[in-house]
């Protein structure tokens, strides 16, 4: 599944080094105004580096797969989902808009 968000980012967790073929890095984005939530994505391999060129407070733009998996554990059969994301883009703040100057240059004269 290809899906997106944006928000802003509120933690980069350090690169963890799962095996010797296997790391992961996570982080958290605030998404939403009013209720806001904190949601944690994953970015696996190579996927890592694309937290390089951000910072905690930055908005940023979100592309990932909802990824779910089957645990059958000593305790029973257990189910979890993972936000694996796969792009990230910069998301510039709004532009403040020029006011409007209302003076009338045109002289009657």
């Amino acid at each position: 599944m290809n899906n997106e968000t944006t928000g802003l980012l509120k933690v980069i967790n350090d690169t963890q080094r799962v095996s010797d073929k296997f790391q992961k890095r996570e982080f958290v984005l605030t998404i939403g105004d009013t209720y806001p939530q904190h949601v944690t994505f994953q970015l696996t391999q190579d996927k890592v580096e694309l937290l390089a060129n951000y910072k905690v407070g930055d908005k940023i733009k979100v592309h990932f797969n909802l990824r779910g998996r089957e645990w059958n554990g000593p305790e029973g059969v257990k189910y979890f989902n993972t936000l694996e994301a796969w792009r990230i883009e910069s998301i510039e703040s709004e532009p403040t808009q020029p006011v409007a100057n209302n003076t009338n240059d045109d002289m009657p004269f």
